[in-house]
């Protein structure tokens, strides 16, 4: 019995050593809003993988991070939420704050957005590329 214990125990451990390195390290990205930008505003995260978004706004007025497709954004485009708080998707990011978001993207590219007004025509737009 204690020779099947042990043989058990040798091949998870030869398991777990065979699996990919990312796969335990937790991936973080952090998103610094300046002078209503987003910096950066291109990053490459791994597909179907939670991603932790650390979002900072510098700026002295509030902002919102929004990341989701076309269709996404135009709903908000035309939608009147002054504030998020309970989609991951969506934050709201007061002035002087930094919130935190986690978002497991699959395959593609995605755009975020703050649609506050005339935020987005000044060039608050990002893309995140999950591959």
């Amino acid at each position: 019995m204690s020779r099947i214990l042990v043989a058990l125990a040798l091949a998870a451990s030869a398991a777990s050593a065979c699996a990919p390195a990312e796969a335990a390290t937790p991936v973080r990205v952090e998103i610094r809003i300046h002078y209503s930008k987003f910096e950066p505003a291109s990053i490459t995260v791994p597909a179907g993988v939670p991603v932790t978004y650390v979002i900072r706004n510098d700026d002295p007025i509030d902002h919102e991070w929004l990341v989701g497709d076309a269709a996404f954004h135009e709903r908000h485009r035309t939608g009147t939420e002054p504030v998020h708080g309970d989609r991951p998707d969506e934050v709201s990011v007061p002035p002087m704050t930094t919130k935190t978001t986690t978002l497991t993207l699959p395959a593609g590219s995605y755009l975020y957005i703050c649609h506050f007004p005339l935020h987005e025509e000044y060039g608050m737009v990002g893309v995140v590329t999950a591959r």
